[in-house]
C-alpha cells in the first residue's frame, strides 16, 4: 500500500509539473505571451545563416545584422470531414463512417 501511495504521488507531481510548464506567461496587464514572440532576430544579408538575438556585425563579413521581419503565422485551415447522415461522426481525414459506412464528405465552413 505505502508503494502504490507513492507512486500516486510521483505521478501527480510530474503532472502538475508538466501542466505548468506548459502554462502561458501573463504580463502585468493581463496580456499572454509566448518567450518565442518576443525574440527579435538579427541575421546578415550577405549570409542568411548567421543568426543572433542581439544586433551586431556579421562574423564573416563584418556587416551589420539587420532585424528579420516576422510574418504573422496564420493557422493552416484545416479540413474536416463529416458523415451526411450522422453530423457528429468527423474525421480530420477522407474515410468511412463508423456508424453506417458511407464516405465521409469535407464540412464547408462559413
Amino acid at each position: 500500500m505505502k508503494s502504490f501511495q507513492t507512486l500516486l504521488m510521483a505521478a501527480f507531481t510530474i503532472l502538475s509539473v508538466n501542466l505548468f510548464a506548459q502554462a502561458p506567461v501573463t504580463t502585468g496587464k493581463g496580456k499572454t505571451h509566448s518567450h518565442e514572440a518576443e525574440k527579435t532576430m538579427y541575421t546578415c544579408s550577405m549570409h542568411p545563416e548567421v543568426k543572433s538575438d542581439k544586433p551586431g556585425k556579421c562574423p564573416k563579413c563584418g556587416m551589420d545584422l539587420i532585424k528579420v521581419k516576422k510574418e504573422k503565422s496564420r493557422p493552416m485551415a484545416m479540413k474536416m470531414y463529416s458523415c451526411t447522415m450522422h453530423p457528429e461522426v468527423k474525421s480530420d481525414k477522407p474515410g468511412k463512417c463508423s456508424k453506417c459506412g458511407m464516405d465521409l464528405v469535407e464540412v464547408k465552413k462559413k
